[in-house]
This record gives C-alpha cells, sequence and structure tokens, in this order.
C-alpha cells in the first residue's frame, strides 16, 4: 500500500487509520517514492536504449558509406591514373615512329646513292 505524507500529523492520522507504527508508515512512504523512481530510471534507460540502438544502425550505415565511397574513389583513382598515362604513351608511341621514319630515309638515301 502505497503511504503519502508531508506532516507528523498526517503520519499519525495514518498510522491510526491503517494500524501501523510510524516507523512502517514512513517504510512504506520511502518504498512508494523509491517505486516511481525506479520506474522512471527505466523508462529513462529503455530510452536511452533505444536512442543507443538508432545511433549504432546509423553508425553502421556511415560506415557502409564511407566503404562504398572509398572503393569507388580507389576505382577512380586507378581510371584517372590511366587516362594522364595515355598521352604519354601516344607521344612515346608518335617519337618510336618518327625515329623509324628517319632510320628508313637514311637507308633510302644510302641505298639511293649507291644506285640501287
Amino acid at each position: 500500500m502505497k503511504v503519502n505524507f508531508t506532516t507528523a500529523a498526517e503520519l499519525l492520522a495514518i498510522c491510526k487509520e491503517e494500524i501501523i507504527s510510524p516507523g512502517e508508515a514512513m517504510l512504506r512512504r520511502e518504498e512508494g517514492l523509491t517505486g516511481a523512481s525506479r520506474a522512471e530510471i527505466r523508462d529513462r534507460l529503455s530510452r536511452a536504449e533505444m536512442t543507443n540502438a538508432v545511433q549504432n544502425e546509423r553508425y553502421d550505415a556511415i560506415l557502409g558509406k564511407l566503404e562504398e565511397l572509398s572503393r569507388k574513389h580507389d576505382g577512380l583513382t586507378r581510371k584517372l591514373e590511366e587516362l594522364e598515362a595515355k598521352p604519354g604513351r601516344r607521344w612515346e608511341s608518335l617519337a618510336e615512329k618518327a625515329v623509324w621514319a628517319v632510320y628508313a630515309a637514311v637507308i633510302a638515301f644510302l641505298l639511293g646513292g649507291m644506285g640501287l
């Protein structure tokens, strides 16, 4: 039974009605107050646990997106390196062809000078 009093007169009146000692009445009052506090603590703890679960889900989603972005970044970096290397390879190929053309011209000139 819940007992609530604020003055000594109320305490004595409750003791007469319930036929309990003042110590028993005070103990019941404290149990009632503690019970309300416990319920409040349980509610707050439950809300905190739910909030924590939501935060964990968000954290996992953020980590997943971060890993996905990291993979995309690595792929784009590789593609960029390939594209940057292409013009260099083209110039190397062009220079190699120019050298062969010069060799061919020199050989043609020498062969022409020999009468072939």
